[in-house]
């Protein structure tokens, strides 16, 4: 299959590029003092956590920048999706540098954060349309036919953007939570890139894949660092770039499953809360939830984990009616 070879090489050398970075990132991280504040209100467990170095997705983004330019060519499709993940993880970037090194703490404004998304998107969308001429049909899971949406092709795109990016920014509440949901994530959007022909594509998703377990290294409990807000939203964003290229961006609330599991719980939880005073949950995002219930964090993840494995299971069967 073309482009299988690089794509197995990409997964590897981000993974390469990951554990060389770590050592070096960790200690220059430290010395800044860019620590991880914690939330009083949540597990009492996670205030020994607090100052272990963050901004840690800088070595992701590194890795996957690094495999995709040695191994994917000049490829417009796959440098505009590390165009978008680079744009995700520098909104990521300002907000974590506002909060843990100019010391304000709830970094950038909530409709600042939205506005550059927006533009961000909307960008994007542009792009998608008039450049790569992708058109706005998108694939139905399970059903062999495509919908499409017209001029709602922009709007609907830059939801998915938003809420990809900051859902996978709620998933990343554990040690390796939302590294190793990730990887499975990325994994599945490496095989829908061949399944679709993308195969350029795929070296971009090998080498996402490959920069997760790298990092989940040095960010499987107990974490010697941190992703921040650099590694989530630029993740949500590479994942988010993917989906739309190749059309799949309902196979996406299939595969990331936990994503959406973890964006509900937050919405329902302030609904709940607003509308009758109480809580559906312990705590939001889930994860916390259940930490709360008793359950040791490595428990919570490998959980999550396994319903991230079985959701993208799920997604890629949804292949089987497309014709």
């Amino acid at each position: 299959m073309p482009g299988i070879t690089s794509t197995v090489w990409a997964f590897a050398l981000a993974i390469l590029i990951s554990v060389l970075t770590a050592p070096i990132m960790i200690p220059f991280l430290t010395r800044l003092k860019v620590g991880q504040s914690i939330r009083d209100d949540g597990p009492q467990r996670h205030l020994a956590k607090a100052g272990t170095p963050t901004m840690g997705g800088i070595i992701i983004i590194t890795a996957v920048m690094g495999a995709t330019f040695i191994l994917a060519g000049n490829s417009s499709e796959t440098w505009t999706a590390v165009l978008v993940m680079l744009a995700f993880g520098a909104v990521g970037f300002a907000d974590d540098y506002i909060k843990v090194v100019l010391k304000r703490s709830l970094g950038l404004r909530a409709r600042e954060k939205i506005i550059l998304q927006l533009v961000i998107g909307l960008l994007f969308g542009i792009m998608l349309l008039f450049y790569f001429q992708r058109g706005s049909e998108i694939l139905i899971p399970f059903v062999s036919g495509r919908i499409d949406l017209g001029i709602m092709y922009i709007p609907f795109l830059i939801i998915v953007l938003l809420a990809t990016t900051n859902t996978v920014n709620l998933t990343d509440g554990l040690d390796g939570l939302a590294s190793g949901v990730t990887f499975f994530v990325a994994i599945a959007f490496t095989l829908i890139c061949f399944m679709t022909s993308h195969y350029q594509l795929a070296v971009f998703c090998g080498a996402l894949a490959g920069a997760c377990i790298g990092f989940l290294i040095f960010n499987r409990y107990p974490a010697r660092i941190f992703m921040g807000d650099t590694g989530s939203m630029a993740m949500g964003g590479a994942i988010a770039a993917v989906a739309a290229l190749t059309g799949t961006e309902l196979f996406l609330l299939i595969i990331g499953g936990v994503y959406v599991l973890e964006g509900l719980s937050v919405i329902l939880q302030v609904l709940s809360f607003q509308t009758t005073g109480k809580r559906i949950f312990l705590m939001s995002p889930l994860h916390h939830h259940f930490e709360l219930k008793g359950w040791h964090e490595t428990k919570v993840v490998s959980i999550f984990w396994l319903m991230s494995f079985i959701f993208v299971i799920v997604g890629l069967l949804g292949f089987r009616g497309i014709g």
